[in-house]
């Protein structure tokens, strides 16, 4: 069976990591492998998309709808609003508690989605950097406030110019930890090494699904026009008119920032984009340029088997075949 643990000497639990880049056809995978008749063994997924965490952020996240959740069940998915935070240090605390508790009901956990920063720290584990200092933590969220995220981001660059250069504008909180790691600790967060082996609690399997360029360009292409035939814009709206904006964690998703501009005119500093076909442009652009990245990513995990995804049949026999033989015994 899967997963059956004993306290004194708790065996690896299985784990099966499946990632690609946007619009590679995870989750169509994911509902063929493990729900039906045909299912090749009971699963539970776990969401690795940073953005689907956030409530009300449906369209543009493409997450999995109540049907497909009510056959196979899906974690980390609607947990925070999207003014809160939600970091890799929040992932890997609640996908450990949710693969413990899907291989105690004797479940594969299943880890899907493409944002490789959150895999990464999951499968190496988190660096050792120090823990938070809530204290200047506040100190700088006050300093942000006043000066500014420039003036932040000059003051990190002198520090930890690596982290500074990797940190996106818009990400206040990366930019805070960094400012905090180096001020606790007197080392730039660069200097906090990740391990090179593989987290010994979980046996994994790691594959990605692969698609010509070309093909996964159209298929971008072709969700986007689909995201905004079923609503993309009014759902954006009514975030808006909920008072959530880019400067909210959430906001920031590409399908989501597209759609404001800041407001130079005076009063609030957001205002809703009224050119749709420009921002749905800026969407389409905006997620290949994503998926290139991913893609990028991607090729520093090691040990991962490679997919090809552009047959959908032939890759569900080849992510099955993989499932059986590297979990043959629990399949």
């Amino acid at each position: 069976m899967i997963g059956q643990l004993t306290p004194e000497n708790p065996p690896p639990i299985p784990v099966l990591i499946l990632f690609g880049p946007t619009a590679s056809g995870k989750t169509a995978l994911a509902e063929r492998l493990f729900t039906g008749p045909d299912a090749i063994c009971r699963a539970e997924i776990i969401s690795a998309d940073s953005m689907q965490v956030y409530r009300g952020m449906d369209i543009g996240t493409a997450k999995p709808g109540p049907g497909l959740r009510k056959k196979l069940p899906h974690h980390l998915i609607d947990i925070r609003d999207p003014d809160e935070q939600f970091n890799a240090g929040d992932f890997v605390r609640l996908a450990d508690e949710a693969c413990r508790g899907i291989a105690a009901r004797h479940a594969l956990p299943v880890i899907l989605g493409g944002t490789g920063f959150y895999l990464k720290n999951f499968i190496y584990g988190l660096p050792a950097a120090p823990p938070p200092d809530m204290a200047l933590r506040e100190k700088l969220r006050l300093d942000l406030a006043e000066y500014g995220a420039g003036a932040l981001r000059g003051r990190l660059a002198a520090l930890d110019p690596a982290s500074a250069g990797k940190i996106s504008p818009n990400d206040h909180y990366r930019l805070l930890r960094a400012l905090e790691v180096c001020i606790v600790s007197g080392r730039p967060l660069s200097t906090f090494a990740q391990g090179e082996q593989k987290r010994a609690c979980y046996h994994f399997l790691i594959a990605g699904l692969q698609l010509p360029r070309e093909e996964l360009y159209n298929r971008i292409n072709r969700r986007c026009e689909e995201m905004f035939c079923n609503g993309l814009a009014e759902e954006a709206a009514g975030l808006f008119r909920q008072g959530y904006t880019p400067d909210c964690p959430g906001l920031r998703a590409i399908g989501y920032r597209e759609f404001f501009t800041e407001n130079y005119d005076g009063g609030e500093k957001w205002r809703f984009c009224s050119d749709m076909d420009g921002v749905k442009l800026l969407v389409a652009r905006n997620s290949r340029r994503y998926a290139k990245r991913q893609e990028t990513f991607f090729t520093g995990i090691g040990g991962v088997y490679r997919v090809p995804a552009l047959d959908a049949h032939a890759a569900l026999d080849h992510l099955a075949s993989l499932v059986h033989t590297e979990f043959n015994s629990i399949a």
